[in-house]
């Protein structure tokens, strides 16, 4: 933006006083030429105007300067001196000018039914004077010249209008269109920490759960059974180094693209369920798996998603099933879905759902991973004891939202 641009928008009654004063001059200087001179060509100082058209000529002049802040009155007053000096003016001076620029500014700050009204009324008004009251004949060209140059501010005032328009709803679409990729932005941020707290819960959870079942039992066969509690420390060493092999993976995705030793494992998956469920029969739960054995390999986000709801799942049972219980785990593909059912025989105190309401974050974060697939996910109390979980994923699931969960 130029400096003159600059300060127009900031002094908008200074530059409506140049322009009045503009067309004062133009005004005052038209006055003194004679369209009629010899020859047929216009004579400068031919005539001269008197003192009643400089008067109109100043008081249009001076409305002129207060055209933005009352469009209309401005209009009315600028067409007053000009109908007087139609009908008193001999020579007539063009004070027509001043309602012209006026008639302008009311069809650039108006609406185009406004300008149609107020354009046609000013354009017969003035014209018709002219041409039927005036000293003038009908079909004189200055008679002409008024209604011409009426039709001519009216329009280009319009045109004026819709270009500020077209302008203003192009700078609101860009400036529209900033805000919702800057909200983009912030909900693809607030989804990523989401989904990178839900895995980290899921990893230590699942691992810290079993180191503290494991150390557990250490500590109390440590004196009787020393055996025993080094195979139990074995299995605490073994939980832990798993524990920090998927911290790593999962915060290495924090690193920039171009850091070096990027994490390059695959996302988990249900060929790694026996595995699960072994680190689980280690601690002292009995799980019983049901699957086909042959079963076609899913999508990676939906693979994932339904290992993260058997592993979360058996870690609520071994923290809050209490002793002496036993997990089934079933993964079947019904139709177009998942089915993943993972069930307990224990008294669960407290009950998972108890957990999550005390600050745990197990449940709400499957309901979410299995959401963001389209899935559904039912949690709560068997009949008769015993607490189920239980998933459905659609194997074409919507995998574009949650393809940061396949790199995981």
């Amino acid at each position: 933006m130029t400096p003159l641009v600059r300060w127009a928008r900031t002094h908008p009654l200074a530059l409506d006083a140049l322009v009045a004063t503009g067309v004062l001059i133009c005004m005052v200087a038209g006055s003194f030429v004679d369209p009629h001179g010899a020859d047929g060509t216009y004579g400068w100082g031919a005539r001269t105007p008197d003192a009643l058209s400089l008067l109109l000529m100043v008081l249009g002049a001076a409305a002129l300067v207060f055209r933005r802040i009352a469009p209309m009155y401005v209009l009315a007053a600028t067409s007053t001196v000009s109908l007087v000096e139609l009908v008193t003016g001999e020579p007539r001076a063009p004070v027509v000018m001043s309602a012209v620029v006026a008639l302008f500014t009311v069809a650039a700050s108006t609406d185009r039914p406004t300008t149609w009204r107020v354009g046609l009324a000013t354009m017969a008004v003035l014209t018709c004077v002219a041409m039927f009251v005036g000293p003038l004949p009908w079909y004189a060209q200055e008679n002409l010249g008024i209604f011409a140059w009426t039709g001519m501010a009216a329009a280009a005032g319009d045109a004026v209008r819709s270009r500020r328009a077209f302008v203003a709803a192009i700078r609101e679409r860009a400036e529209r269109a900033e805000r919702t990729r800057e909200e983009e932005a912030r909900r693809r941020v607030a989804e990523e920490r989401l989904r990178i707290a839900r895995d980290l819960h899921d990893v230590v959870a699942h691992h810290i759960a079993l180191v503290n079942v494991q150390a557990g039992v250490a500590a109390h066969v440590m004196d009787k059974r020393p055996d025993q509690a080094k195979e139990a420390l074995s299995h605490v060493r073994e939980a832990s180094r798993s524990a920090l092999n998927e911290l790593r993976a999962t915060v290495g995705l924090l690193r920039q693209t171009g850091d070096p030793e990027a994490p390059t494992e695959p996302a988990p998956g249900l060929d790694r369920l026996d595995d699960l469920v072994d680190t689980f029969r280690h601690a002292g739960l009995p799980v019983e798996v049901a699957r086909a054995k042959d079963a076609p390999a899913l999508p990676a986000a939906v693979d994932l998603a339904a290992f993260r709801v058997v592993q979360e799942a058996l870690t609520n049972v071994q923290k809050h099933a209490g002793p002496a219980c036993k997990a089934e785990v079933s993964v079947v593909r019904v139709g177009p879905n998942v089915e993943v059912s993972i069930l307990d025989d224990g008294p669960g105190t407290p009950s998972p759902a108890a957990a999550d309401e005390n600050g745990g974050h197990g449940l709400l974060g499957m309901r979410e991973r299995v959401s963001a697939l389209g899935g559904t996910l039912t949690a709560g109390p068997r009949y008769g004891g015993g607490f189920r979980v239980h998933a459905i994923l659609p194997v074409n699931a919507r995998t574009a939202t949650t393809s940061g969960d396949a790199t995981t």
